[in-house]
């Protein structure tokens, strides 16, 4: 599924040259999609050669600026642009879909982000018909995620104008993390998480409603979802772990976490869960993963917190926590658990 689609804007998002002095107005149906796409938890940005401030200025008196997140407005290249959406969103360069009614423009990008697809502005307005843009389900998580960003990004004003340490900062957040066992309520966002979710994700399978659902009721398993919230409102649902249990031994077989709360600490959180929930039942503990080319970070949530490779198969690898080394939360997280 793609994530992001980055517009230009002049004869693409709107008719005109605005540098020129254009009288600029939104191409006919542009509004509409992007309002599609914005309820569909699409995010949308801009890579465009113009005067930030008159570009800026326009987008507001067309009552489109609130829809598009980190636009790069300057005399840089699309894809210098791109890349900059892209590091601020933290997010896949091949979620990215660019609209440009350039040739010049849609090739440099595909040169030099191969990853990217580009679309000419005369097909833009099938973007809403296209697969990768039509989600089956918009979850209530999805239909907010543009507003989740607009959050995410005043915490990070916020942060940087803190002065002190970065733990101190991120106690100050009063972040609360809730695991709470999968309802079916959850399932479609668990459903959406296991599609979107690639670089924190221990296995990148993924896993439809109704998998989910059987393995919800299933005694021999586990489903756990988790949300975070701060003062400045909901992440969301942001995380998951599936755990089969058997006799003497349980296995985590699929780990995931948003890519967005990664800045906050709070990645290792669930996975402690999962350890001193282990220990206290006396448990072995193994965890299924598989590398992919995206989920290094994973890999290392998993090393850091005393897991060790018992077998391997290629590019699946079976690891074990002995137990021995007790799992702390952060102490500027508070947990709740709704077991």
């Amino acid at each position: 599924m793609a994530k992001c689609v980055v517009w230009d804007l002049d004869d693409t998002l709107w008719h005109g040259t605005l540098s020129a002095g254009d009288d600029v107005t939104l191409k006919p149906g542009v509004l509409d999609l992007i309002r599609t796409l914005d309820a569909r938890g699409i995010l949308l940005s801009i890579a465009s050669k113009n005067n930030h401030e008159d570009a800026l200025r326009k987008l507001e008196e067309l009552g489109v600026a609130e829809y598009f997140l980190y636009p790069q407005i300057n005399w840089n290249s699309k894809s210098s642009s791109v890349s900059e959406i892209q590091k601020r969103l933290n997010i896949g360069l091949d979620t990215f879909l660019f609209v440009d009614d350039q040739p010049f423009e849609r090739d440099e990008v595909a040169f030099a982000l191969p990853e990217v697809e580009t679309v000419d502005a005369a097909d833009c307005l099938t973007l809403a018909t296209l697969p990768r843009l039509s989600p089956p389900v918009v979850t209530e998580d999805a239909g907010r995620r543009r507003l989740m960003y607009l959050e995410d990004e005043r915490r990070n004003e916020s942060e940087l104008s803190y002065q002190g340490p970065r733990e101190d900062f991120l106690r100050s957040l009063d972040m609360v993390f809730r695991i709470s066992r999968a309802g079916g309520d959850d399932l479609l966002r668990l459903e959406e998480l296991t599609k979107r979710t690639s670089q924190l994700n221990s296995t990148g399978i993924h896993y439809s409603h109704e998998q989910l659902e059987k393995l919800m009721h299933d005694p021999g398993h586990d489903l756990w979802v988790c949300e975070l919230t701060d003062r400045y409102g909901s992440y969301g649902k942001i995380g998951m772990a599936l755990v089969a249990k058997d006799q003497d031994r349980w296995t985590i077989r699929m780990l995931l976490m948003s890519c967005r709360t990664v800045s906050k600490g709070v990645g290792t959180v669930l996975l402690a869960f999962l350890v001193k929930q282990a220990a206290a039942s006396e448990k072995r503990l193994f965890a299924d993963f598989r590398r992919t080319s995206r989920n290094r970070q994973m890999l290392l949530t998993y090393q850091l917190a005393n897991f060790h490779v018992v077998s391997k198969d290629g590019d699946d690898h079976v690891y074990e926590n002995d137990l021995s080394v007790s799992q702390e939360y952060p102490d500027y997280i508070k947990v709740e658990v709704n077991a």
